[in-house]
């Protein structure tokens, strides 16, 4: 069969098993070859193809409902359910998400960016179609990683208790984007490895038998007891104690034992969970031998696997890691932490110089934090490293944890703002305003390189919770801001004078800001800017100073304007009785769409010209020229 000629996944319906290899050879060529030109997640894809074939083929989407957790496995899903025209355009502004999207397709029946949310999300629909009797199925294919996360176990074991029927598919591939950690993947990696759990019955005969003197009738006597032998023996025990009839391991690269397993739990009562094994990158050998490194990918080359970066340019991600490993070669205290992203928070040097002072505790966000408080209530220094989208998860835990504390841990979040392809799911726009509601925690976004170091070591020497918002991306170069003073808390700084407008350029809008200030000069703007550094506590002294002279002020902020760092400074207007002229630039009210850090920073006016294109707008409405006169 044709892919290019695949409009609706029934037409899996009539492929004999050749026809599904053939196909499957087709799919993993077609996304090495996209992906090698649009980035995005290779290794998870390459793995899941056969796996998603016979899911398609024993099941009717959209009637029934097929959920991909995480939802970077859904490559294959798309191009069989009538997208693989489109699939060229994958994660392009425009184009098709790299994420299942219900806006995007019926087929893609819940959105899923973050990991372990689809027995949740598939219970719920299960409930649905009992109360509308509609008979459709509902299949949870949960996997990398996705299973060490606690939301999946709550999930589980609602679901065994409700004994509604579900299917939950565990794509067992090892890994989630760096190796699995904790006791549940040993278990799993039992199930593997063990030979007797291939035979459980011959292993029982094979061992039993053995003992001198009774040893055959004692085997009798087990088999005759009903649920011994399995309860002994059987993989999926902790499954089946939780309620869910467990089928497996099975061979994720086997269409004919996938189509019997998949025909059989489809006839079951109750919730089935399929265990089956695959392998990260499967047909493409760079990304089999380095499946962390292919997990997300950039641009690469097909023939070599050569991934095209710049190794002149450092990213604010390695920044935070060499920093750390320096800080730490001289504090025996300080300890990091993360969520299965070892490589992407910059941890992996840490990792091996420090093995006994670093934490992968899984898909965890929420332990993580609480892990990391505990740490601190003990002494140590713990830094809890994770992307800016992920630790929307913990918000409780910051707050209920260590903040009610004022326990010194150093949150550092990775991909704040904009993040680019990933989309939605993924933009780390809300930290600013989740982090400024909170009590005794100190937030701040360095400007470059040089600050995010000062930054670091000023967390390290507080005695209260901290948290660093930086960028994905390459840092800006710290000459261009001449900025030497040092970091004191709530102390903003000038980088340049004005008498006409006070611009403040959080983070890593400080650079374009600048860029727009000359502009402005062009055009008769004389143009202060000012490096905030801090989110919360605000410089309260420069800002009563620039309320007084009612000097007209910009906030500009790589995350969304509802509660944000402008909110911040209209807020502390108003409790100091003051009213002054403030234009704001930031995200809107909306999830910012995908596309390159570049499009999207021009789209919603965070580059230089559209920063200096807004303010000009804005300095030509009457209430400007009022402030002014």
């Amino acid at each position: 069969m044709d892919l290019n000629k695949i409009t609706s996944p029934e037409q899996l319906k009539e492929c004999n098993i050749q026809e599904l290899v053939d196909l499957s050879r087709q799919i993993r060529e077609k996304i090495i070859q996209v992906v090698s030109k649009n980035g995005g997640h290779l290794a998870s894809n390459l793995g899941i193809v056969e796996l998603t074939l016979a899911i398609h083929k024993a099941f009717s989407s959209p009637r029934d409902s097929i959920i991909f957790d995480v939802g970077h496995q859904c490559y294959v899903h798309k191009m069989i359910t009538g997208r693989i025209n489109e699939f060229p355009t994958l994660r392009k502004m425009g184009g098709l998400s790299g994420f299942p999207k219900l806006t995007e397709s019926p087929h893609d029946a819940f959105d899923t960016g973050h990991a372990s949310t689809s027995i949740s999300a598939a219970l719920g629909m299960a409930v649905a179609r009992d109360v509308f009797q509609s008979g459709k199925r509902i299949v949870a294919v949960i996997g990398d990683g996705a299973m060490t996360g606690g939301m999946s176990f709550e999930a589980i074991n609602h679901a065994g208790n409700m004994k509604s029927d579900l299917i939950v598919v565990l794509n067992d591939n090892e890994m989630s984007i760096s190796p699995n950690v904790g006791a549940l993947s040993r278990y799993l990696n039992k199930i593997r490895i063990e030979p007797y759990f291939k035979n459980p019955k011959e292993y029982l005969a094979h061992v039993v038998k053995q003992i001198p003197g009774f040893g055959t009738r004692l085997y009798g006597l087990l088999s005759r007891i009903e649920g011994s032998v399995k309860y002994l023996l059987t993989p999926g025990i902790l499954f089946e104690d939780l309620g869910f009839k467990y089928l497996g391991p099975i061979d994720g690269y086997d269409f004919e034992l996938l189509e019997k397993v998949f025909a059989y739990s489809k006839n079951r009562s109750g919730p089935v969970l399929i265990h089956v094994l695959t392998e990260k990158g499967r047909g493409y050998r760079p990304a089999m031998e380095a499946t962390p490194k292919f997990h997300g990918v950039g641009p690469f080359e097909i023939s070599t696997g050569e991934i095209q970066t710049d190794p002149c340019v450092q990213s604010y991600t390695s920044v935070f890691g060499d920093t750390l490993v320096s800080l730490a070669s001289e504090d025996p205290n300080i300890v990091a932490v993360t969520a299965a992203m070892k490589e992407g928070t910059g941890l992996e040097k840490f990792s091996k110089l420090f093995p006994d002072r670093f934490f992968d505790v899984g898909i965890a966000e929420q332990h993580a934090v609480t892990f990391a408080a505990g740490m601190a209530a003990g002494g140590l220094k713990p830094v809890v490293a994770i992307y800016s989208t992920f630790m929307q998860r913990s918000i409780d835990q910051i707050i209920h944890d260590v903040a009610l504390m004022k326990l010194p841990v150093v949150f550092c979040l990775d991909r704040a703002g904009l993040v680019g392809e990933d989309g939605p799911t993924h933009h780390g726009i809300f930290d600013i305003t989740f982090l400024r509601m909170i009590p005794n925690l100190i937030s701040m976004a360095p400007c470059d390189e040089l600050e995010l170091k000062r930054m670091l070591e000023f967390a390290f020497r507080s005695h209260c919770p901290v948290a660093i918002r930086y960028p994905r991306g390459t840092t800006a170069p710290a000459k261009n801001f001449q900025s030497f003073s040092p970091i004191q808390t709530g102390q903003a700084e000038i980088l340049k004078k004005g008498h006409d407008l006070a611009v403040w350029a959080l983070g890593n809008t400080l650079h374009p800001a600048i860029q727009a200030a000359d502009e402005l000069e062009k055009h008769g703007i004389s143009t202060m800017v000012i490096n905030p550094r801090f989110i919360k506590p605000l410089d309260e002294k420069l800002l009563e100073r620039l309320f007084v002279s009612k000097l007209p002020m910009v906030t500009i902020e790589e995350g969304t304007l509802k509660g944000g760092f402008g909110s911040a400074i209209l807020e502390s207007a108003a409790d100091m009785g003051y009213q002054p002229t403030i234009l704001r630039i930031g995200l809107p009210d909306d999830f910012p769409v995908q596309g390159s850090q570049k499009e999207l920073r021009r789209l919603y006016n965070l580059d230089s010209e559209g920063i200096a294109d807004t303010i000009l707008k804005w300095h030509t409405i009457p209430q400007f020229l009022k402030a002014v006169s």
